[in-house]
């Protein structure tokens, strides 16, 4: 049975009750949920051009068609009637239409849900700082930041300004007075929301992706003025954040910008998202670096090399490497060996700590 522009809410629908984290449409293959980690297609035809672009413009803002037809790409939030929303993402491909829509989970997880320990809710009670979440796309970056904003509107009486593209979960004015903000929709881009948030009587602001050097650069600045920052970046590995920051900007203010981030950076967090070894869902593994003094002088020396060492030093601060936390998750069962060593920094030396023979080795 050929689909119909109607059938994208009957998707929906399917990845609602089966639990899948994305749908994929493309040409030639039929819709396909991702579960549990792993790609599974639905009993359909595979899907020509004309039914994969009915699919797209049955749900896609008139103001996003637009940009998808003259860039190529597009994307967007949808909220399918009650039971859930979605981050959409259309984009070309050979010519032909598709997209992908993630789930956004309706309830907002705590921090003991997520793995996360108390020294890092810690670091929400600062009052100004840049605090940044890491990992690579679909690692779980939006909720961990989600349930951040959460405990800060719960227990704090803050204004907080939300900068997302686009705007995934919805949070209500509890304590604090929350205002979000989506780029394309209330203010042109990242940097420009951020530029005039502090003129807005900010306490802390969330900026939904820090992807280019304007904003960055903005982002730090909002943390040297007195503002909480929470912000993302797509790296793993806090000495790694801590570079790709550095290197956004030309080699004769790279030494300004140590400066800056050894002043401002209160706490990197890093995370990787794998499926359960019992195939039961998924977990997060996570790197914490909590500023100290250490590690201001390591960025401020140019020595971000050492930063492992030193968050594997201040376990009594909260702090764990990633590879420290997947050793341990694959220790206990939680995930497998493989994943441990697929998603770790050294894959090598986290080879030889679980003690897994050598790929080709007798």
């Amino acid at each position: 049975m050929p689909i119909v522009p109607q059938d994208i809410h009957r998707l929906f629908d399917t990845m609602v009750q089966t639990g899948a984290s994305d749908l994929h449409i493309t040409v030639g293959r039929a819709p396909c949920l991702r579960l549990k980690g792993r790609l599974r297609d639905i009993k359909h035809p595979p899907l020509t051009d004309e039914e994969a672009r009915g699919l797209i413009y049955e749900i896609i803002p008139p103001a996003k068609a637009e940009e998808f037809e003259r860039v190529g790409s597009a994307d967007f939030a949808f909220a399918h009637q009650e039971l859930a929303r979605f981050r959409v993402a259309v984009f070309k491909q050979r010519g032909r239409h598709a997209m992908v829509c993630r789930l956004i989970p309706n309830k907002i997880l705590t921090f003991d849900q997520l793995g996360l320990s108390e020294q890092v809710v810690e670091l929400l009670d600062r009052p100004r700082g840049l605090l940044l979440v890491t990992g690579p796309t679909g690692s779980g970056k939006t909720t961990t930041l989600a349930t951040m904003i959460d405990y800060i509107n719960r227990n704090r009486e803050h204004h907080i300004i939300t900068i997302e593209d686009p705007i995934e979960y919805y949070h209500p004015h509890r304590s604090c007075l929350v205002n979000q903000r989506e780029v394309g929709v209330d203010v042109p881009s990242f940097a420009e929301a951020i530029r005039r948030a502090l003129r807005e009587d900010p306490d802390v602001i969330l900026v939904g992706e820090m992807r280019d050097l304007e904003t960055i650069a903005t982002a730090i600045t909002a943390a040297e003025t007195g503002h909480l920052v929470l912000g993302t970046l797509h790296t793993t590995g806090s000495a790694r954040t801590v570079d790709r920051i550095i290197d956004q900007f030309p080699p004769d203010q790279q030494e300004m910008v140590r400066v800056q981030l050894s002043v401002s950076l209160v706490g990197v967090i890093s995370q990787v998202l794998m499926p359960r070894a019992d195939g039961t869902g998924m977990v997060a593994g996570f790197e914490v670096m909590v500023m100290t003094s250490g590690i201001e002088n390591h960025i401020r020396k140019n020595e971000t090399f050492k930063i492992p060492s030193a968050i594997q030093t201040g376990r009594n601060r909260g702090m764990w490497l990633l590879d420290d936390h997947l050793f341990e998750l694959a220790t206990k069962g939680t995930i497998s060996k493989e994943q441990a060593m697929v998603k770790s920094q050294i894959p090598r030396a986290m080879r030889e700590r679980l003690g897994m023979d050598e790929p080709g080795g007798e």
